[in-house]
């Protein structure tokens, strides 16, 4: 094995346990900081595939942003020491089935339709050419979906205040 492959290994490792843990606790405070560790798991994998940008990105807006934003919102509540209820095993257990029927059919149609072929290579897009778009205002450039993200920011941010002085 080499270093790649000990690296891939621990950050799935890692992400895989953070995420089982935090969905199965009952305290939300700890159920954000492991999504923050599932989060920052998954910029890592991004830096491994050289995906720079995608993995500042994952850390600035997704582990930066929404997991302090959620932090944020639940301290302004005050209901951070407050038990999660628990869900029945009746729910449990059709979740699961749920869940595992939408991970068959998604595994079938990948393999059935030809989905993971070897059909997808790299483009080579040059980096300035992937800033101007990123940060261009013309039909095909993405400064909208970073402004809608700054507002939804924002609404979630006034939505936790206003909660919050409900009480």
């Amino acid at each position: 094995m080499d270093i790649n492959m000990i690296i891939f290994a621990g950050l799935a490792i890692v992400m895989i346990v953070s995420a089982l843990f935090a969905v199965t606790s009952s305290k939300i405070m700890r159920a954000t900081t492991l999504l923050l560790f599932v989060l920052f798991g998954t910029a890592g994998l991004y830096f491994m595939l050289h995906y720079n940008f995608l993995g500042a990105v994952q850390i600035t807006v997704y582990a930066g942003g929404i997991v302090v934003l959620f932090i944020f919102a639940i301290l302004l509540i005050g209901k951070g020491s407050v038990d999660v209820t628990q869900t029945s095993i009746r729910r449990y257990l059709a979740g699961m089935a749920t869940a595992l029927t939408g991970m068959a059919l998604t595994i079938y149609l990948i393999l059935n339709t030809g989905f993971a072929s070897d059909k997808f290579t790299a483009s080579g897009v040059e980096m300035k050419e992937l800033g101007m778009a990123l940060m261009g205002t013309d039909k095909f450039n993405y400064i909208l979906p970073f402004e809608a993200m700054s507002i939804l920011l924002l609404a979630c941010t006034v939505g936790a205040i206003m909660i919050a002085r409900k009480k």
